[in-house]
Formats: structure tokens, C-alpha cells, sequence
């Protein structure tokens, strides 16, 4: 990989498909995009809208106004560029817990700050969403996301737990699927909450829509 292409990868989080799209109609941009991240940026927009399987490979070279052979070229195959979006998108969350940090006075965020910080980047990426929406009703036992972020959730529940933030009594398990379920659950359920509201008549519809909270609990022996 060129130097220009890992400098791209390690961009800070920002709207893929807003920089997939201008560099398809040829719009200038605050950073000038790589054939590599143009194209990692269209295998996201289209698996995320699309699904991995329905995506042909066509689609995304025309989306990052690439040659088709670039893609092989730069990623070997459609799952090596499959993996390369996933690799991005832990990137994001890491970033996120990273940014948190550095706001934090004492450097380590507590979880509040950190929870705050992966939902402004999700806001900020509504891709994102969609790709780990897909990826949790999709997803077979030879996909490997759900388990980096998981991994990267226990980094940062044990960084948490010695900066003083967390407890150190509770279980490491039980905190790390607390604060997925934290992150992400809302993304997955809260759709369904809103169609079921949607089906109701518009008289009856509330003033506000509910939005979805969910709290882990853990059987006591």
C-alpha cells in the first residue's frame, strides 16, 4: 500500500458518502481522496444500501469513478474490500473513544463521554448505521465485526476501568455488553419502534415519537 493510501485510511471520521459522492461528480473536497479510499468509501455506501451479496462490483468502480480492475488491484477480491470497510469503520470508533479522551480532564472519558462521542460520529456517518444494521441480520458465523468492536469495547471498558471511571467489580463481560448494547442497540430496535408508531392513524399518533432506552441487567445467583 502506497503512503498516500495509509495516510487516507487513518482520516479522521467524516461523512463517507458525502466525500464518495462528491468525488463521483467531481466536486473538490477538503482532502483529496486516493483511487483506494474512493473506493473503499463507494463499497460502503453500496453494501450498506445494497447489502454485500445484491453490491456487484461494477456498481462501486462506477460510484468511485475508477476502472473495475482497481478494485482487484487494491484489495484482491470484494471480501478483501468488504474487510477494508470494516477495518474503517472500528476505525471510527476507536477515533470517536479517542476524542472523548482528549475532552476528558484527566484523559480517560467516562462512559457518559464516551457514549456521547461514538453517537455524534454514528450521526455523523449515517453509513455506518446502515452497514452494522445489515451486518447484525446478515451476518454469518464467518463475520468477524460485531467481534472486533466487541474487542475494542473491552479496550476500552479495561482503560476505563484503570483510569477509575468504571468499576473494577463488576464483570469484564458484563460490562463490555453493556455498552454495546448502550451503542448500538438503539440503532437496530428503534426503527421498529417507529413503524409500529407509523402505523397508527394520524390522530392518534403522540406529539413526540417515543425513542427507545435499554438498560442490561445481569441475573444475580
Amino acid at each position: 500500500m502506497a503512503a498516500d493510501d495509509r495516510s487516507e485510511d487513518m482520516d479522521v471520521p467524516m461523512n463517507a458518502e458525502r466525500k464518495s459522492r462528491n468525488a463521483d461528480a467531481g466536486e473538490s473536497s477538503a482532502i483529496d481522496l486516493t483511487s483506494r479510499a474512493r473506493i473503499r468509501n463507494a463499497g460502503l455506501h453500496q453494501f450498506a444500501t445494497t447489502g454485500f451479496a445484491g453490491t456487484p462490483l461494477r456498481a462501486i468502480a462506477s460510484e468511485a469513478g475508477v476502472a473495475i480492475g482497481l478494485i482487484s488491484h487494491h484489495f484482491g477480491s470484494k471480501d478483501g474490500l468488504r474487510a477494508a470497510v470494516e477495518s474503517w469503520i472500528v476505525d471510527q470508533f476507536a477515533a470517536a473513544i479517542t476524542e472523548a479522551d482528549a475532552a476528558a480532564p484527566d484523559s480517560v472519558a467516562d462512559t457518559a463521554g464516551r457514549d456521547a462521542a461514538v453517537a455524534q460520529m454514528l450521526k455523523a456517518n449515517p453509513l455506518i448505521v446502515g452497514y452494522l444494521r445489515r451486518e447484525l441480520l446478515e451476518g454469518s458465523a464467518g463475520r468477524t465485526l460485531i467481534t472486533r468492536l466487541a474487542r475494542l469495547s473491552l479496550q476500552s471498558v479495561d482503560s476505563m476501568r484503570s483510569g477509575g471511571v468504571a468499576s473494577t467489580d463488576r464483570s469484564r463481560v458484563d460490562q463490555v455488553v453493556t455498552v454495546m448494547i448502550r451503542q448500538l442497540g438503539k440503532l437496530f430496535l428503534q426503527p421498529l419502534v417507529d413503524q409500529v408508531i407509523d402505523s397508527f392513524s394520524a390522530d392518534e399518533l403522540p406529539a413526540a415519537k417515543p425513542e427507545l432506552t435499554i438498560t442490561v441487567r445481569t441475573p444475580q445467583n
